[in-house]
């Protein structure tokens, strides 16, 4: 039933989704060329609260709990466990205080409004998952960049999306590089519940009623820890907390 009743919801959905990228493009090129950064990234923080304000029509909730518990002027490493797309855009509205950098495969560089232009030139790397020798310096610019700046990177380690929750196994390469060129930062683990049934239908119709929850962990330093240690730590708290029901 929620399936047949999604069909409608589901392109009215769709239409404005798309309606806001389309708008938000040449915002944003204006943003970036006239004004800069900070210009460009309000431009980018609003297009993101515009499309969660689009999945109310669908009655998806968003909560971000222990907001409170991440770093302040601090280079941040956010790992999380990846369902959907949609965990991206409430990294970039919910945790937009700490300009949070993706490293996101080459593919979602180009042809998409609004998407493929911030990924090229909000600070986040794009990667070719068939080239390794290609992704290393490039995530260990994305460390550098962090450090400086202290901003954050959001990295998921399984590599690709669960399409029912169950957790893939977590690669330890990018986050290992992150670590070793952003030695100042602090790891937060974040667990995502119940995006992945924005999807669970495939890309259309879209699920209905959902409550997306984010649950920040407890953080924890770079420095304070050999890296086998962190990765246990992190993956540990990450997968702890995810049920798939």
């Amino acid at each position: 039933m929620e399936k047949l009743i999604s069909y409608p919801i589901s392109l009215v959905y769709y239409l404005c989704f798309g309606l806001t990228l389309v708008i938000f493009h040449p915002i944003q090129w204006i943003c970036f060329n006239v004004f800069g950064y900070q210009a460009h990234k309000k431009s980018v923080d609003y297009l993101n609260w515009v499309l969660i304000g689009c999945t109310r029509i669908l009655g998806t909730r968003w909560t971000f709990y222990n907001r409170s518990q991440v770093p302040q002027n601090a280079p941040i490493i956010f790992v999380a466990n990846h369902q959907s797309l949609f965990d991206i855009i409430g990294f970039i509205w919910y945790l937009r205080a700490h300009h949070a950098k993706f490293v996101s495969k080459k593919e979602l560089g180009k042809g998409i409004p609004s998407v493929s232009y911030n990924l090229r030139h909000g600070g986040s790397v794009l990667i070719d998952r068939k080239d390794p020798k290609q992704a290393l310096p490039t995530i260990k610019g994305l460390s550098e960049y962090i450090e400086k700046h202290h901003r954050s990177a959001v990295i998921f380690p399984e590599g690709t999306r669960s399409k029912t929750g169950a957790p893939k196994p977590f690669s330890e390469n990018g986050l290992k590089i992150l670590c070793k060129f952003a030695p100042n930062a602090y790891i937060v683990p974040i667990t995502i519940n119940n995006s992945w049934k924005m999807t669970k239908f495939g890309a259309f119709p879209m699920g209905l009623g959902n409550h997306l929850k984010f649950i920040i962990h407890e953080p924890l330093a770079v420095s304070a820890f050999d890296f086998p240690t962190l990765f246990e730590k992190t993956q540990q708290a990450v997968t702890g907390s995810i049920h798939n029901s």
